[in-house]
């Protein structure tokens, strides 16, 4: 089973890289970053919203680890659950981007994010059960 576990390792780094290129991108983007340095961007950053992102960010981190190390059963239950946390979450914020109704970087990596925790429950699930 090792490789299933490989592979959901990688899906976990491949969800945070592509969360960590998408905040990259904000960063060179003129507009947002002038709104964020200036404190008036749509959505106000508390340090309550930074510490609730930085949460998120570091679930995909701790997963990447604990796929590799957790005993099967507990490792496609937390895949599974976990991972369609993030399905949710991610189609939610896609939700919010179309709702703006541009498409820019932004669009591009709202349909990017909910692809790899989607591949970790379907990886998950079809996980084939061992006998004991």
């Amino acid at each position: 089973m090792k490789d299933v576990q490989i592979k959901l390792s990688a899906l976990w780094a491949a969800r945070m890289l592509s969360g960590l290129q998408g905040d990259s991108t904000r960063l060179h983007d003129p507009v947002a970053l002038k709104e964020l340095v200036g404190g008036t961007s749509a959505v106000p950053v508390t340090n309550e919203l930074l510490l609730g992102m930085s949460i998120i960010f570091a679930v995909p981190i701790f997963m990447s680890f604990l796929s590799l190390t957790l005993k099967d059963k507990a490792n496609r239950r937390a895949n599974r659950s976990i991972g369609l946390f993030l399905v949710v979450f991610d189609l939610a914020f896609l939700g919010l981007v179309l709702f703006q109704g541009s498409f820019n970087y932004e669009t591009f990596w709202s349909f990017v994010y909910p692809v790899f925790p989607a591949l970790i429950v379907w990886y998950s699930w079809k996980w084939p059960r061992q006998e004991a």
